[in-house]
């Protein structure tokens, strides 16, 4: 069974046309259900884990072993950074490893190691980089705090997940040039009820 929001991924890819697409990329965070719904629809897609949050997960790592604001952390998490951007994803786990706890499974570290592991293939950057390809969903995501985010968290708002969600889809529709369809689609789900 297709998940609603599996649902409304594959409906959007369709009106815009991804399918014909000649490169098509799907950019995640590295969570496991990101992969499921772009292997399950999109199994032709090219898969990068933005280059962002690898480095935020190595930052961590760095602030858990040299403590936050050292400047041995700065420098630990530099190096780190240089190794990823040159796709050096043996030379980060090597380091990781030197911090990682046997029998330690919370150890920031050996998390780390592991995220690095499952999401490898996806971290290709000078292959990306060399395709042309985008490695970084921060335009994406800045949009949607400016667009949603500062439309949801003015002061005083207190939203139910109810109420977010519908002004959510209201603006979103209306952003997207959407905004009569969307009542459309509400009032055909209502004759149907």
């Amino acid at each position: 069974m297709v998940s609603p929001f599996a649902a409304r991924v594959d409906r959007e890819a369709d009106r815009r046309g991804f399918s014909k697409a000649k490169r098509q990329v799907v950019i995640g965070d590295g969570a496991a259900w990101i992969w499921r719904i772009a292997s399950e629809q999109f199994p032709e897609a090219t898969q990068i884990v933005d280059r962002f949050h690898v480095k935020q997960h190595i930052s961590d790592v760095a602030k858990d072993i040299y403590g936050a604001g050292s400047e041995r952390a700065r420098s630990w998490a530099d190096e780190r950074n240089c190794e990823l951007d040159d796709g050096k994803i043996d030379g980060i786990i090597a380091a990781l490893l030197i911090h990682a706890g046997a029998e330690d499974e919370d150890n920031e570290a050996r998390k780390c190691m592991g995220y690095l592991d499952r999401n490898r293939a996806r971290m290709d950057y000078p292959q990306f980089r060399k395709n042309g390809l985008c490695t970084s969903s921060g335009v994406v995501e800045a949009g949607c705090k400016t667009a949603v985010g500062a439309r949801t968290k003015r002061a005083g708002m207190h939203w139910t997940v109810n109420g977010a969600n519908a002004i959510i889809a209201l603006r979103c529709g209306r952003l997207s040039g959407r905004f009569e369809d969307f009542w459309e689609r509400r009032a055909d789900a209502r004759k149907a009820a």
